[in-house]
């Protein structure tokens, strides 16, 4: 028998060939289809009261993954029911981690703090109505209708994603936010305010009151305020912890109102408390629905049996994912425009939880999941190519919403039978099926439609997979020794700073290289000093003048010009 080349028959006539090879194709595509849809049967968690189906089937657990994790996932539910019922869960800052009682403060382990919850949510509801009817109002003109809120991490990620995923022309009051120190970016959010400044109303949060991009923010708004002759504390609320910076200062300056933040909750899991309720509220967006939907998710995610339970079955997927030490991303594509910013949110929840250098036993572990994303089907117009071609370096999750739109909203054919949101749904479908064609691991998240509820539930199944995802891990994912670090050497470089400033301002007319710049501060480090002028000089009116070749930037000397 002859041997078979590439474009010979074999022996079979052309036609033959390929009608042979096309049924083959089609008989395995069918057999690859069938198993799919069986694993698919098999490990599609739904519950129809919570509105949400998790599909894991495209993660590759290896053989027997479920049984080898028990003892690990016994040890997880024992730590997060510890946790809920009040145990210290962060030893390192002494304090104990309760979100969870936000949306269920019966659960609390102390009356006081159940008694502090409930007041704290009557409280924002009933000054967010007081603003609506006008019965607080600004200094000068008849209602409230703006929110800005500043904060930054935790105290405006959650509310950014509620503000966009649940807002509609229907909201009570517009809302904007200033998130950073970058005055560029604070000049926008005045300009996109415009002259409604003197009817909008400035929640100001921070739990120490000591975070320097919120005080900074908010110095830039009272300024603002200021220079339209308008007082800051008539149209401004804090939520603060008690007795701290901002506390004392929402007093001192007469704020409207004061909310609590507690140290039992930290930033990233603070949505569910004032942080996020009262701007919500303000909003007009059903913040009891919120708490509802999470009370709803952590019902279901303490079940103590793995494939009842979202939470828990996020958790393994993601240490099935990852070989439990980090070595893929996870890449969030939600196939809906109001829940573009979740990518942002679970940024900080996951990576700030989950990236530790340190075990709980101390060990050096490195551990973390790096998280981006943005929204489908956009991605699929900018890096989709390289998830399915490029590195395996990653699993994809999809969020799926079955609602389209509004039913009142109607709806129109962009073809015949076909409508914009069936195109979404295949483009949804035919991402996770050219990934799998290419053995790339995913899981897809379902819900109904995206309301109030649903964003609870969302944000409890996220913070409760994050927990038992790091018990599994064995790290603390309570704390953030990484940012506390950060803050300590920006304070340096600015320290660092005033005395370069001091040593030119008194050597007035003399120009220094950078090395002769720290030499007269009395530092060796020289890279930063080169930091610190290129940054002084470029802006005017900060009194430090840069001369010299603009193509040789080692070569340029720095003079002092200020008062």
């Amino acid at each position: 028998m002859r041997p078979v080349r590439q474009g010979d028959s074999g022996g079979f006539g052309d036609a033959s060939s390929r009608r042979f090879r096309a049924r083959a194709d089609r008989d395995k595509s069918a057999r690859m289809s069938d198993d799919l849809y069986a694993r698919f049967q098999a490990h599609l968690y739904h519950d129809d009261r919570l509105g949400l189906s998790l599909d894991v089937s495209r993660i590759k657990f290896e053989e027997g993954f479920f049984e080898r994790m028990n003892p690990r996932m016994a040890e997880a539910f024992e730590a997060m029911a510890a946790l809920e019922a009040g145990a210290i869960a962060n030893p390192d800052e002494g304090r104990r981690v309760g979100h969870y009682w936000l949306r269920a403060p019966e659960l609390a382990p102390e009356p006081s703090i159940r008694v502090a919850i409930e007041e704290a949510d009557a409280r924002a509801l009933a000054f967010a109505a007081d603003v609506h009817a006008a019965r607080v109002r600004p200094e000068r003109a008849s209602q409230f209708r703006n929110v800005l809120v500043i904060g930054i991490g935790g105290s405006t990620l959650g509310p950014q994603l509620v503000s966009a995923a649940l807002g509609t022309r229907a909201d009570r009051m517009r809302v904007f936010f200033l998130d950073n120190t970058d005055p560029d970016g604070i000049d926008r959010t005045f300009d996109a305010i415009g002259d409604g400044l003197g009817k909008t109303l400035t929640v100001v949060i921070s739990k120490s009151g000591g975070t320097k991009e919120t005080r900074n923010g908010m110095l830039e708004v009272e300024a603002a305020y200021r220079r339209l002759g308008l007082t800051f504390g008539r149209h401004a609320v804090a939520t603060t912890g008690e007795g701290s910076e901002l506390d004392k200062y929402a007093k001192e300056a007469g704020f409207l109102a004061r909310f609590p933040m507690w140290d039992w909750v930290g930033g990233r899991t603070s949505e569910l408390s004032t942080v996020g309720l009262v701007p919500a509220a303000l909003q007009g967006l059903d913040v009891l629905g919120m708490l509802e939907g999470a009370r709803q998710m952590d019902e279901a995610t303490r079940a103590r049996e793995v494939r009842r339970n979202p939470a828990a079955l996020l958790a393994l997927a993601w240490f099935s994912a990852t070989d439990g030490v980090g070595k893929k991303d996870m890449v969030l594509l939600p196939y809906k425009d109001r829940l573009e910013l979740f990518s942002r949110y679970l940024q900080q929840l996951v990576m700030e939880s989950i990236g530790k250098r340190h075990a709980i036993d101390g060990t050096e572990v490195n551990q973390g999941i790096a998280v981006y994303g943005n929204k489908g089907s956009t991605d699929q117009h900018a890096y989709v190519q390289q998830l399915r071609d490029g590195l395996d370096n990653f699993f994809v999750t999809f969020i799926e919403v079955l609602l389209d739109r509004s039913p009142a909203r109607g709806g129109l054919e962009v073809e015949p039978g076909v409508t914009s949101g069936d195109y979404l749904s295949g483009f949804l479908q035919g991402t996770r099926k050219a990934l799998t064609e290419r053995g790339r691991e995913s899981l897809t998240i379902t819900i109904d439609k995206v309301d109030a509820r649903a964003m609870g539930r969302l944000i409890a199944l996220y913070e409760r997979a994050v927990g038992l995802y790091a018990s599994l891990v064995r790290i603390n994912a309570y704390h953030q020794p990484g940012v506390e670090a950060g803050k300590k050497a920006a304070q340096a470089v600015l320290e660092l700073q005033g005395r370069v400033v001091r040593a030119l301002a008194e050597r007035r007319g003399s120009a220094f290289t950078v090395v002769g710049a720290a030499k007269a501060a009395g530092t060796d480090d020289v890279e930063t000093v080169f930091w610190i002028l290129r940054h002084l000089s470029a802006n005017p009116g900060r009194g430090v003048e840069r001369k010299g070749d603009p193509g040789s930037p080692f070569e340029a000397t720095y003079a002092w010009v200020g008062p």
